[in-house]
């Protein structure tokens, strides 16, 4: 016999087992005690079944086997409709004891067992009340009747409660599972954009740093090796020392970089100045080409992740002229409109391909980094290239209201 339909949807609680316990022997205290006190004929047999139907009743409910099987479940509930069926042929209160037994029927059988064991109860009641009674009456029918049906309609509804206090359960666990998903997906996307900014920062500032530095020191030992002759040796010596003493600076100035990102504050060279002084600062200690800085337009202060985006992009475009474009100038200029801001890089080095750069992958992590840098604030940026005509970089940043006024 496969397991009731209700035990799987309905298991009982400790209250309301501890509440139907309770009442049953409530019930069978009741009818013995007016047994006793009416001093009834048959007083000695209704103690008698009141006492069979309480031991059937306890061994049964300390029965591990009743709870786990059907089958003895049934059996359990044969046992408690014989003795009550003893009780109610000695004592019309047998009839109150139908009602424990509905909920017992719907719990233990499956639904439509149940249904027509309480259907079964209740005719048995009726019948045990015409037999003790010298009249039939409407409440002698109706009262058993409705018994039953509360009791069907109760069941049914703690099991349609259930199911829906389940649906919900699982509903909230898989809501919670999902934000967990996407708490650790959003974590993840955070560490990915920060190694990209710290990419982005390490390539524009430390590494182009460094790469200035090895220029200048390889520019001192040409310098050196230039000297060895008597006549060059002090030109030579003193053009050593000029590298050397930048190539400290911008090593200085690399160490104020890294210690800018433990603390994580603005690039060093904004936070003593403005923009446009970084910028000319910038032009003034870079190695090879000479590059001249212009400024056009009214200069207004810019939000900060705007200054240090269009620093990092000149950087990072002036360490390409350095590196790659072979250029005997550069020019920086940093252009001041109504509703945007503008930085231009050109230079008139050997230039190169963009388009052939970008599809073949050798364009480097300098371009798209300065690319990342202006579209993440909602700026454009610009590549105009041929080879043998030099480079020009351009970036715009749309300036905000508040910043306008």
């Amino acid at each position: 016999m496969p397991a009731p339909e209700s035990r799987s949807l309905t298991p009982v609680s400790r209250v309301l087992r501890l509440c139907l316990h309770a009442l049953l022997f409530g019930l069978l205290a009741l009818a013995a005690g007016r047994a006793l006190a009416d001093a009834a004929p048959r007083a000695g047999w209704v103690l008698a079944a009141c006492a069979l139907l309480a031991a059937v009743y306890a061994a049964g409910v300390r029965a591990p086997a009743v709870h786990r099987s059907p089958r003895a479940g049934a059996l359990w509930l044969a046992g408690l409709g014989a003795a009550w069926a003893a009780l109610l042929a000695v004592s019309p209160d047998g009839l109150w004891i139908a009602f424990p037994l509905y909920f017992l029927e719907l719990h233990l059988l499956r639904l439509r067992w149940g249904v027509a064991a309480v259907a079964a109860t209740a005719c048995a009641a009726i019948g045990g009340f015409l037999v003790h009674s010298d009249a039939a009456t409407p409440g002698a029918f109706l009262g058993p009747l409705l018994g039953g049906a509360v009791a069907v309609a109760t069941v049914l509804g703690y099991q349609a409660l259930y199911r829906e206090s389940e649906r919900r359960r699982e509903l909230i666990e898989e809501l919670i599972t999902t934000r967990a998903e996407l708490a650790a997906a959003e974590r993840g996307a955070g560490i990915l954009a920060e190694r990209e900014r710290l990419a982005r920062e390490i390539h524009d500032t430390l590494a182009q740093g460094l790469s200035s530095i090895q220029l200048l020191l390889r520019a001192a030992e040409r310098a050196l090796a230039e000297g060895r002759t008597a006549t060059a040796g002090a030109a030579a010596h003193a053009a050593a020392l000029a590298h050397i003493a930048r190539a400290r600076g911008a090593a200085q100035e690399n160490l104020a970089e890294a210690r800018s990102f433990v603390r994580a504050l603005t690039p060093p060279d904004l936070e003593h100045g403005s923009l446009a002084a970084a910028l000319e600062r910038l032009c003034a200690g870079v190695p090879g080409p000479r590059v001249r800085f212009s400024l056009s337009g009214a200069p207004r202060v810019l939000p900060t992740p705007y200054e240090v985006a269009l620093l990092r992009i000149a950087q990072s475009a002036l360490a390409n002229v350095v590196r790659h474009a072979r250029a005997g100038r550069a020019e920086i200029t940093l252009t001041f409109m109504d509703a945007s801001v503008t930085l231009d890089v050109v230079d008139d080095g050997q230039g190169f391909e963009p388009s052939s750069a970008a599809a073949s992958g050798d364009g480097g992590f300098g371009l798209p980094a300065m690319r990342s840098r202006a579209e993440t604030l909602g700026g454009l940026f610009t590549v105009e290239s041929d080879p043998g005509q030099g480079t020009a970089v351009a970036v715009t940043l749309p300036l905000a209201a508040e910043v306008l006024r």
